[in-house]
């Protein structure tokens, strides 16, 4: 890997910047700048998840990307060409391996590693339920009673289980104290469930925070003895390849759910 681009983008500032006290500030007490870390918290690019048919692959876990989908991680990787991690972290699904390692090629370091608690929350199988009408409306919104007691990600995984095994994960890497600047690159609903939970916000309600494929979070945090005491949420769903959001106005669930719909409503009777 090449050197890391000395240019500061203005998405980033140097690692060593944060947690600086402002000169003079310590002799007249009168501010003393927070020990502030940043993470930048990143969706993987558009996966290829369909068939050319446009049927859903049997196994999404194994996905790549697709070609519009390495080029949203270069363009995003060009947004964060002046920013140098510490530390890089990813799923260690296919999807988010290959865009973190555009993000981070041309650099010297750090190494990609692997969480693997920090996977993607789990759908069931695909079994059409009797009322296909309302199994398409919670797969256009699937989050939409993520709070209630026994609620499941369209049939599978229970989402008091999904937060049960990714914050623990993520606070365990806010808990070391080797980086000041660290890179996650995750997936739609991991960032999701992290972002309300730095935010203080429920999982399900009418309140919703969008991941558009490849976007990009920032989130500062400040620390007292090892502790964070505040979350700092600079930026939410960043789309370099994007930035008026042009076209985007379904989510990624509610695309799901019409093509879906499509597919039934084709169906010879």
């Amino acid at each position: 890997m090449g050197a890391i681009l000395a240019h500061r983008g203005s998405l980033g500032r140097p690692p060593a910047r944060i947690g600086r006290i402002a000169k003079g500030s310590q002799e007249k007490g009168m501010f003393k700048e927070p020990d502030r870390r940043r993470i930048y918290l990143m969706r993987h690019g558009e996966a290829a998840y369909l068939r050319e048919d446009g049927t859903v692959v049997d196994d999404t876990r194994v996905v790549p990307l697709t070609p519009f989908g390495r080029d949203q991680a270069h363009r995003q990787a060009e947004l964060l060409a002046g920013v140098e991690f510490d530390r890089a972290v990813c799923s260690g699904l296919p999807r988010t391996r290959e865009t973190a390692g555009i993000v981070l090629r041309g650099r010297d370091g750090p190494t990609l590693e692997i969480v693997e608690p920090l996977e993607e929350i789990q759908g069931g199988d695909r079994h059409e339920p009797e009322d296909l009408g309302a199994w398409i409306q919670h797969i256009a919104n699937p989050w939409a009673d993520a709070a209630k007691p026994g609620a499941r990600f369209i049939g599978g995984e229970l989402f008091s289980d999904f937060s049960d095994r990714v914050i623990p994960a993520f606070q365990a890497l806010v808990a070391q104290q080797d980086w000041r600047c660290l890179l996650l690159v995750l997936h739609g609903g991991v960032n999701r469930l992290l972002l309300n939970h730095v935010m203080n916000l429920p999982l399900g309600g009418t309140l919703t925070v969008e991941q558009d494929t490849c976007c990009i979070n920032i989130i500062d945090l400040d620390m007292e003895d090892g502790a964070v005491v505040r979350y700092l949420v600079r930026a939410i769903n960043i789309t370099g390849y994007n930035l008026s959001k042009a076209g985007i106005h379904l989510t990624d669930m509610e695309r799901a759910a019409k093509r879906m719909a499509a597919q039934i409503s084709s169906r010879p009777e």
